[in-house]
């Protein structure tokens, strides 16, 4: 009987265990161990995000979103495996994690195609310029700072790798830096119920190209460190090629699959299994050019006729993504570690960054805003939600950690920068636009956005919403 219960309990703690032939000293991962893994991983996932973001929300102020991000970075090295680090190993192994990607590029891009179909193509019109200024500043501020910055910082050793030019160092500096959490913003807009007005559009609008811009100058960057110039010209060319194919062909193209739902007054399976199809497509192509899939989803989602639609795409889409996205925060999560900057010096260095990325985002897509003609209390909310950089900043990061431009050390602070900024963006919203805009009537109660961003709140949106 002894030898039962001994068997059991090992076999039990076998079960996350590798049961493949060993290669070298280690056993190899089967298809069962992957998909054990997965599961898992997925449940633990889900409670931590729900309870983080819970717990964000009720007692900090700060959206879910901003809450599944933290979420993600305590599964990683920087808490959970600081703390517990065989139970961090045996929960996310390294083999595993390719699954975890790909799953969360499938999430984000998920949802940026639900954000692409809510945006208020009116309002980018009415806008535009206020728009193209803001895009503008939040380019050009950056870059112009990272200038300045990087030579101090190319001094300093270990935080660039060691051969790497001064100017693809400041060109990196300069993406990151002008990087706006795209992703991030439009749930922060969607939650702040933001999603139907202009400010909401108009600030989707300058992140978008402002992260298309960030990625376009990272593949130059990877070009001249190794990559080749086929990798820019790829990102540059194939990229804004299908942007313009979307914009001026895909709407045409796309209104017979609007037309034809309204004539059955819903969406058929073959209809949707047709809609994610070319979201697959889509999100292929971006991804393929170098720039990134989610931006793919997010134009096919703002070329999708409006109307019945949208309603249908919005209610069979939106419960996948709650599904998917908070994967998407774990990976990044995973790959962060806070524990490096661990000195007075890297913490002022770390300070001084973040000051100098608050400047070139906030104070310049302010004043951008103000010279377009914005009023005060609307550019200070554009330059609030702008300054978010989230975790499209940690994974441009992440790159350049992986291709060798920086150090783990410039890693950490960068990534310190990301949630402060990120997690700063809510309440100086909240500080600068939101409580004058609640009392005035123009949004609705904090707290209540949720409603708004059901199925049901939707589509009385979208009845109000102009085709």
């Amino acid at each position: 009987m002894t030898d039962f219960w001994g068997e059991l309990l090992r076999a039990v703690g076998d079960i996350i265990g590798a049961h493949g032939p060993a290669t070298t000293t280690a056993r190899s991962y089967t298809p069962t161990d992957y998909s054990i893994h997965f599961f898992l991983q997925v449940a633990v996932i889900l409670l931590v995000c729900r309870i983080v973001g819970w717990v964000a929300k009720k007692y900090l102020g700060q959206p879910q979103v901003v809450g599944e991000m933290i979420a993600g970075v305590l599964l990683g090295p920087s808490l959970l495996g600081l703390f517990f680090p065989d139970l961090q190993a045996a929960l996310f192994p390294k083999e595993t994690r390719n699954i975890l990607y790909v799953c969360a590029q499938l999430g984000v891009g998920l949802y940026m195609f639900l954000i692409g179909t809510t945006l208020r193509l009116d309002h980018f019109q009415s806008k535009a310029k206020s728009a193209a200024g803001v895009s503008a500043a939040g380019i050009i501020a950056p870059f112009l700072l990272a200038v300045l910055i990087t030579p101090f910082l190319l001094d300093i050793p270990g935080l660039f790798t060691a051969g790497l030019s001064q100017s693809s160092a400041t060109l990196f500096m300069g993406a990151c830096i002008a990087l706006t959490a795209f992703p991030m913003l439009a749930r922060i807009i969607n939650e702040r119920g933001l999603a139907d007005t202009s400010l909401g559009t108009l600030t989707l609008t300058a992140g978008a190209f402002d992260d298309a811009v960030s990625w376009c100058v990272l593949a130059i960057v990877l070009a001249t460190f190794g990559g080749g110039p086929g990798i820019a010209l790829l990102a540059l060319v194939g990229g804004l090629g299908f942007a313009l194919f979307m914009i001026f062909a895909g709407r045409p193209l796309l209104a017979p699959l609007g037309r034809m739902v309204e004539a059955k007054g819903e969406m058929t399976s073959t209809m949707f299994s047709i809609i994610l199809m070319l979201f697959a497509l889509s999100a292929f192509a971006m991804d393929a050019a170098g720039i990134h899939a989610v931006f793919g989803g997010f134009l096919l989602g703002v070329c999708m006729p409006r109307g019945k639609l949208t309603e249908e795409i919005k209610r069979k889409v939106e419960p996948i993504t709650i599904l998917l996205v908070p994967i998407f925060f774990t990976y990044s999560g995973l790959n962060t570690r806070l524990d490096t900057v661990n000195s007075l010096e890297l913490l002022a260095l770390a300070l001084a960054i973040l000051a100098v990325s608050i400047a070139a985002k906030f104070g310049a897509c302010w004043l951008a805003a103000r010279l377009a003609g914005e009023d005060n209390r609307t550019a200070l909310g554009i330059g609030a939600l702008m300054n978010a950089r989230g975790l499209m900043e940690l994974i441009i990061i992440n790159i350049g950690l992986q291709k060798g431009i920086i150090g783990p050390t410039l890693f950490s602070i960068m990534v310190l920068m990301a949630i402060v900024t990120t997690v700063m963006a809510g309440p100086l919203f909240e500080v600068v636009y939101g409580r004058k805009a609640r009392a005035a009537g123009e949004l609705g109660a904090l707290g209540t956005e949720g409603a708004a961003n059901s199925p049901a709140g939707v589509e009385s949106a979208l009845a109000r919403r102009p085709s």
